[in-house]
C-alpha cells in the first residue's frame, strides 16, 4: 500500500509539536521544581546546543540505512526517553547532572525537523515535490503555534510536570508515520538492501565530510544556510525577549504567548497561501526578501508600542514562514539524493544552535536594554542579508538564478 502524504503530515505535525512544546515545557518545570530562571534556561540551552554535534550524524545514518524511516522512529523514541527523564530526574538529582542528559538528548533535536524532511521526496511524486514542501513547512508554523500555547495551557490547567508529559507523548504518537516511511528503491520490505554492491560502501566519516563539502561549495545551498542561519540568531534574541516585551506593551509577563502566537500565525497563513500556490515562490529570492522582512519588523518591534509591536509580529511570521519554505525547497533542489538526509539535518541543527545562541545573547541583552536588545536583532538580520549578497555573484541577480526542475529534487543527481 502507497504511503500517503496525510500520514506524512500527521506524523511530522506531531513530533514537531511535541518539539516545540518541550522547550517552554521544560522552561516552565525547570522554574517550578527549582525556583531558578536560570536553571530553567540551563535545561532549555542543554537541550538545544547539542544540535550541531548531532544533525550531520544524525543525517549521515539515515543516509546509509535501507529503511531510514524506522531509524528516525528510534531517534523520536530516544528523544521522548529523555525528555522524561529529565522530568523524573530534576530536583533528585545534582543539576549538572540533569543538564548533561538534556544536552544528549539534544543530539537527537535534529530527527524531529530535517530528518522528516529529507524524506519528503520518497513520499510525494516529483510534480508535486512543490505543494508537498509547502505543506511540509506548514507543519512547523502550525507547531510553533500550537507547541508554546499547548505548554502554557496544560501546565495552568495541570502543572508543569504535565507539560513534559504532553510533550512526549506527542513525539510518540509519530512514531507509526516514522516507522512506516518508505525505503529506498532497493530495500526489499524486511529492510535489507537487494542491488549489488559494486564497491565498498565509504566510512561514515567520508559520507560527513563529503555532506560538509556539497553544502559548503554548492553556492546556493551555502548562501541559504549562511542566512538561515544568522538570521535564526536575530530570530532567538526575539524570542527571549518577548515575556519582556508582553511587559512593556500590555502590563503582563504572560503576554509574551500571544505575541509568539501571532508570530506563528502569520508564519502558518502565508506558508497556507503558498501551499496554494506553491509556483509564487522564487526561494532564492524569498531568502533574501525576508531576511530584510524581519530586519524591519525587528526594528519595529523595539519600539514596544502595542500596535506597532503587534504589526512586527505580523511582518514577522510573513517573512518567517516563507524563508523555511524557500529554504526546504533550495536543499530538494541542490542536495545530491544520498546526502539529503544529511544536508537537512546539518542545516537544521545549524539554525538551531544559531536560534539557541541568540536566545543566550538575548536575555543579557534585554536586562541592559529591551529596545537595545531588539535592534541588535534586526542587525543580525541585515548581517545575514550581507552574507547572503557576499555569496551571490554580481551575475546572479539578488538571486533571481533560473533554478532547476522540481523533477530533478526528486530523483537524486
Amino acid at each position: 500500500m502507497r504511503y500517503r502524504l496525510a500520514c506524512y503530515l500527521a506524523g511530522a505535525t506531531a513530533a514537531r509539536t511535541g518539539d516545540e512544546m518541550s522547550g517552554p515545557a521544560l522552561l516552565l518545570v525547570g522554574l517550578a521544581v527549582t525556583g531558578s530562571a536560570s536553571a530553567a534556561s540551563a535545561l532549555l540551552a542543554g537541550i538545544t546546543v547539542s544540535a550541531a554535534v548531532g544533525g550531520p550524524v544524525i543525517g549521515a545514518v539515515l543516509d546509509r540505512a535501507a529503511r531510514p524511516g524506522r531509524l528516525l522512529a528510534a531517534a523520536l523514541a530516544a528523544y521522548a526517553v529523555t525528555l522524561l527523564l529529565i522530568l523524573l530526574s530534576l530536583g533528585r538529582i545534582p543539576l549538572p547532572v540533569v543538564v548533561a542528559a538534556a544536552v544528549l538528548g539534544g543530539l537527537l533535536g535534529p530527527a524531529l525537523a530535517g530528518g522528516w524532511t529529507a524524506q519528503l521526496p520518497r513520499v510525494a511524486a516529483p510534480d508535486g515535490l512543490p505543494r508537498a514542501t509547502a505543506l511540509d513547512a506548514l507543519t512547523y508554523n502550525l507547531a510553533g503555534l500550537a507547541g508554546p500555547v499547548l505548554a502554557g495551557l496544560v501546565a495552568l490547567l495541570a502543572g508543569a510536570p504535565a507539560g513534559v508529559v504532553v510533550s512526549l507523548t506527542l513525539i510518540l504518537l509519530a512514531l507509526p508515520a516514522a516507522w512506516a516511511l518508505p525505503g529506498r528503491p532497493s530495500a526489499s520490505d524486511d529492510g535489507s538492501a537487494t542491488a549489488p554492491r559494486a564497491a565498498p560502501a565509504p566510512s561514515i566519516v567520508d559520507d560527513l565530510v563529503s555532506g560538509f563539502v556539497a553544502i559548503a561549495s554548492t553556492r546556493p545551498l551555502a548562501r541559504a544556510t549562511l542566512t538561515s542561519v544568522v538570521s535564526y540568531v536575530g530570530v532567538g534574541m526575539l524570542v527571549t525577549c518577548t515575556p519582556l516585551l508582553g511587559d512593556a506593551a500590555f502590563g503582563s509577563p504572560h503576554s509574551g504567548t500571544f505575541l509568539l502566537t501571532v508570530l506563528a500565525a502569520a508564519a502558518l497563513a502565508a506558508n497556507a497561501l503558498l501551499a496554494k500556490r506553491p509556483r509564487l515562490l522564487r526561494p532564492d529570492a524569498t531568502v533574501l526578501a525576508s531576511t530584510l522582512a524581519l530586519a524591519a519588523a525587528f526594528a519595529l518591534a523595539a519600539t514596544a508600542s502595542p500596535v506597532p509591536l503587534v504589526a512586527a509580529l505580523v511582518i514577522a511570521g510573513a517573512a518567517e514562514g516563507p524563508q523555511l519554505t524557500a529554504l526546504f525547497a533550495i536543499r530538494h533542489r541542490e542536495a545530491p539524493e544520498r546526502l539529503r538526509g544529511q544536508i537537512f539535518t546539518t542545516g537544521a541543527s545549524l539554525k538551531i544552535t544559531g536560534y539557541a545562541v541568540g536566545a543566550g545573547l538575548g536575555g543579557p541583552l534585554a536586562t541592559w536594554s529591551l529596545p537595545g536588545a531588539l535592534l541588535v536583532a534586526a542587525g543580525c538580520e541585515l548581517l545575514a542579508a550581507v552574507g547572503y549578497m557576499a555569496c551571490t555573484p554580481p551575475s546572479g541577480r539578488l538571486g533571481w538564478r533560473p533554478t532547476r526542475p522540481w523533477a530533478r529534487a526528486g530523483s537524486g543527481t
